[in-house]
């Protein structure tokens, strides 16, 4: 076929269908007979830059040898590129009123590197959560023992930051609840329903007394919200309440004395962790020292001990329901002061918005500390149940907290701290909530050593 002279060097228009050379007036193609004229639809693109799109149009039109009027005089010129045709830079007439020149059709082939794509594909909307590589769970059960393993999905590992590696779950804490049974005695500790964390505390312990008999140590501590570091502050008070009185008991300490000391000790360290650098201070200068409640109870074969300092309580509840429960302790709360002073009644100063300020805690910011202590005799058998505001809340009177606590309760102590802090959740969970379960008499075959 022959070719027309062409004023500039530029590639000729091809066949769309056989991309045979074309000239310039043919409206069909000389080797498969293709109509030139028809318009070739135009190609699904997802362009990533704005096109002109008047342009575009008039350099259709042009290309199918339709006249186009010419762009107004002075008026700038835009450039089009066409990839595939060998037409760069196409404008209209040369004047007003001037024909365009007719253009052979051809489609496009190859995008060119115009900054415009049109084979990009569709991308998915979602992606599929990729299932768990069989391989890396076989290893997370081999090693189960040393390795945490997703509360959800089973499978990924658990990362240092509490959070898995395979689907994302952030993993409960390990204070979200806590439960520990020791011998005779049990105790459960529960986020409850509303707060973000457990800032909660407690400490079971054994001894032997220099006579040979047993002793039932247990330690609840309640984390002051408005405090910083409140579960810190609650556990290291239990912990150093707890090791205080296993240390003093078997050294023949008597153990009012030796609650007083634990104490004393708890004490200080809730004050340590106030000991920061200066330059913490300034970063938060209205946060108060760590602080805490604390409650707890010594059991032996013929005493019980309690102590305690805020308003956490233990109560006293025997095994013969026909005998009457009582409350061990009283609190150091603006209501027990209304209620001492004669100013309200019971029921009246504890439905008052300020009944649970608390008036005496563990804390650098504290007033005088003043730690109570006190000995009971009882002559029957029972439990004594320590426990924090989370769930006296639910059942404050010693006569509701006895029709909570289960008959059985001296020889299942587990069960009965689990059923109580289900009390506490049902009844709304506004708070933490932890009890410990402790049996008196102290069973002489739950004799050991902390």
């Amino acid at each position: 076929m022959s070719q027309m002279p062409q004023p500039r060097q530029a590639a000729l228009p091809t066949c769309p269908s056989c991309a045979e050379p074309l000239d310039a007036g043919d409206r069909f193609c000389g080797a498969c007979g293709y109509d030139l004229s028809a318009v070739p639809p135009r190609p699904d693109d997802h362009p990533t830059l704005t096109m002109n799109t008047t342009n575009a149009t008039n350099t259709a039109d042009a290309m199918n040898g339709s006249a186009q009027p010419a762009a107004p005089e002075g008026a700038p010129v835009s450039g089009t590129t066409v990839s595939g045709t060998g037409v760069s830079g196409f404008a209209g007439g040369t004047g007003a009123g001037s024909p365009a020149p007719a253009v052979p059709s051809a489609a496009p082939a190859a995008p060119a590197a115009s900054g415009v794509r049109f084979d990009r594909p569709a991308e998915p909307d979602e992606y599929a959560l990729q299932a768990p590589d069989p391989r890396v769970a076989a290893e997370v059960a081999a090693v189960a023992g040393a390795v945490k393993v997703c509360v959800a999905c089973r499978t990924g590992r658990v990362d240092g930051d509490g959070y898995c590696e395979n689907c994302g779950h952030a993993q409960p804490r390990e204070r979200d609840h806590m439960e520990l049974e020791s011998g005779p005695m049990a105790a459960v500790s529960d986020r409850g329903l509303r707060h973000h964390r457990n800032e909660d505390a407690f400490g079971l312990g054994r001894a032997v007394l220099p006579d040979g008999t047993p002793a039932l140590v247990a330690i609840v501590c309640d984390g002051v919200s408005s405090a910083t570091r409140p579960d810190d502050a609650s556990l290291a008070a239990s912990k150093a309440a707890t090791e205080t009185l296993l240390a003093a008991l078997p050294q023949g300490t008597h153990p009012q004395q030796a609650m007083h000391e634990a104490i004393i000790a708890a004490s200080h360290a809730v004050n340590a962790l106030a000991d920061e650098p200066a330059t913490a201070r300034e970063h938060a200068p209205h946060q108060n020292a760590p602080a805490c409640t604390l409650v707890g109870s010594v059991v032996t074969p013929g005493l019980l001990v309690v102590g305690w300092v805020g308003d956490s309580r233990a109560y006293w509840v025997p095994a013969d329901r026909s005998s009457p429960p009582a409350r061990l302790t009283e609190d150091d709360s603006w209501a027990a002061q209304m209620v001492a002073a004669g100013l309200m009644n019971e029921a009246e100063a504890y439905a008052d918005e300020r009944a649970h300020a608390i008036t005496g805690w563990l804390g650098a910011d504290s007033y005088e500390l003043e730690p109570h202590t006190a000995s009971f005799k009882p002559d029957r058998p029972g439990v004594v149940v320590v426990c924090t505001d989370g769930l006296w809340n639910y059942a404050e009177a010693a006569e509701e907290m006895a029709e909570v606590v289960p008959p059985d309760a001296a020889v299942r102590p587990l069960h009965s701290a689990r059923v109580l802090v289900g009390h506490a959740l049902d009844g709304g969970g506004h708070d933490n909530v932890t009890v410990a379960v402790v049996p008196f008499p102290a069973p002489v075959q739950g004799a050991g050593s902390a």
